[in-house]
């Protein structure tokens, strides 16, 4: 069922506009790229405040409280990204834009090893949309 709301904006499973293709681009680039980089970042931040508060700090009492306040600024970094790609997701499934998947788990194997099962390389998003039909 593929329903229009105008604008070149449709719910359902069919994305057949130009519109509806930017939008899955930017949600693709919001999922492959941002969210990964900002967890990345959020990441660092957390382990330079743990850094910071027990290993540079030497016992001295403001060096140890401002490693505190890295360490709870890097934790409401993770719970803000984790609102906001929660959002941008539900948003995509509410308006039927496919393609909008999370991103991969990590794994210690390469994606680019040359065996079958674990290693096997991701699908790109075109290859994705063009087997479920969704191109």
């Amino acid at each position: 069922m593929n329903i229009s709301l105008g604008l070149g904006v449709s719910v359902g499973n069919f994305c057949n506009t130009t519109l509806c293709a930017v939008a899955q681009n930017i949600i693709y680039l919001i999922n492959s790229v941002l969210v990964p980089l900002l967890f990345a970042v959020a990441f660092i931040v957390f382990l330079y405040g743990i850094a910071k508060a027990y290993i540079f700090s030497h016992g001295n009492a403001d060096a140890v409280k401002q490693g505190h306040q890295t360490i709870l600024w890097g934790l409401i970094a993770f719970a803000v990204m984790i609102s906001i790609w929660g959002l941008v997701n539900v948003v995509a499934n509410t308006f039927g834009l496919s393609g909008a998947y999370a991103p991969p788990t990590p794994s210690s194997v390469s994606p680019y090893s040359s065996g079958g099962g674990y290693g096997q390389q991701q699908p790109t998003y075109i290859e994705r949309c063009q087997v479920e039909g969704t191109c």
